[in-house]
């Protein structure tokens, strides 16, 4: 019996190699760290190089390691060439190309991983026969005017203001919001990074995502960005699904249809009569900074939404506007610093159902005990191991 040679195997070509490592939104040197390359004599970034080069071929060994680090099944790599890039839906980001590139992988990598989940979830609704049409979805357009579209979210969403305020905290605040998104039939994600800090992506790159489906409409959140931003972001991505648009969200509003979700996302959180009280008049760019952030912790907002209402309003100009910016964001890297010191985490588990949100947890519970969704596919949905799956639920 003839047994295979080396050469009998099939080739890989070296551009899956590149394509796999990026698109899992790993640096040559984190992919070699993971995978374990290098050591004295050669750098792992330099032995890991050399196969995406084609100067050598990787053992199946190696191959396998590649595998669990990049999240891709073995046969995709004995694929002819890379697949297409993953569809993100539109991108309405407003970043130098330089900065785009550099996040392309990371990104890529999220938005897949948030299209598989809300394919799973849509599946499992009409499995369990609860797929319903959210005539929401695809509702409005961009020539209608945001006065009426702000009530019209506002009455669909039940959203009370007073009631948003009244919360103790930011993340109380976007906690009642989120339910009241959820309650019409978004799932709503708080995801920044691929599972681990080391891929944390920048609010620069990305501050929201929304999957427009008529059935199981999603949005994903940057939970890097400061927490007072997180109910901007959920409301000007739900903006996006009753537009009927997919896509990428962040950056400054050039386009129409940024500026169009900004507007209607930000009237829900601060109306103008309650904004022009607010004295400005004869302050200097500290003072103002100040008396805004007061004026915005007040109300579980984030100062820079302040900032861009009161550009909208016609109190401060444009060039008063970026310095502001510039201020607040400078004060949210101090804090975010600072925090980041701290020690006392909450566990693994509290932390991942926070970040799932408790309409996806009550439709995976609901759908495992009744027998339609296994423990691997309900893995896939929560993002953890399926021997994890009975300990994360137990606790939503």
């Amino acid at each position: 019996m003839r047994h295979a040679s080396p050469t009998d195997m099939p080739q890989i070509n070296p551009d899956i190699l590149l394509w796999a490592r990026e698109t899992a939104g790993l640096s040559i040197e984190e992919a070699a760290s993971a995978l374990q390359l290098g050591g004295v004599r050669q750098p792992g970034a330099v032995i890991l190089r050399s196969y995406e080069s084609g100067e050598h071929a990787p053992s199946r060994p190696l191959l396998l390691k590649m595998v669990k680090v990049y999240r891709r099944p073995l046969l995709v790599f004995y694929l002819a060439e890379p697949p297409k890039r993953a569809d993100r839906g539109e991108d309405f980001r407003t970043l130098p190309p330089d900065q785009r590139v550099e996040s392309a992988g990371a990104l890529d990598a999220l938005v897949r991983d948030v299209h598989v989940r809300q394919r799973l979830v849509r599946t499992t609704l009409e499995e369990a026969e609860e797929a319903v049409a959210h005539p929401f979805v695809g509702s409005v357009t961009l020539d209608q005017p945001v006065a009426d579209v702000v009530t019209r979210v506002a009455r669909t969403l039940q959203f009370d203001p007073a009631a948003f305020r009244r919360t103790r905290t930011v993340e109380d605040a976007f906690a009642y919001l989120r339910d009241q998104v959820e309650r019409t039939g978004v799932f709503v994600l708080l995801m920044g990074n691929l599972g681990s800090h080391h891929s944390n992506i920048s609010p620069e790159v990305f501050r929201g995502f929304a999957i427009a489906d008529d059935v199981a409409p999603f949005i994903a959140v940057n939970d890097q960005d400061a927490k007072s931003a997180w109910s901007f972001t959920v409301l000007h991505e739900l903006i996006h699904i009753w537009l009927g648009q997919s896509g990428v969200s962040g950056g400054a509003p050039e386009q129409r249809v940024e500026k169009f979700c900004n507007d209607v996302a930000s009237r829900l959180l601060l109306q103008d009569a309650e904004l022009d009280d607010l004295p400005l008049v004869g302050m200097d760019l500290t003072g103002m900074a100040q008396r805004i952030g007061e004026f915005a912790d007040a109300r579980k907002i984030s100062r820079p939404l302040v900032g861009y209402r009161l550009l909208q309003r016609g109190h401060i100009s444009h060039p008063t506007w970026q310095d502001l910016s510039r201020i607040f964001r400078d004060s949210w890297l101090k804090e975010r610093d600072a925090k980041a010191k701290r020690v006392g985490a909450p566990s693994y588990y509290t932390v991942r159902r926070h970040r799932l949100g408790g309409a996806l947890l009550d439709l995976v519970k609901r759908t495992v005990d009744e027998g339609i969704l296994t423990p691997t596919k309900a893995g896939r949905v929560l993002g953890v191991k399926p021997t994890n799956v009975a300990t994360l639920l137990g606790g939503a």
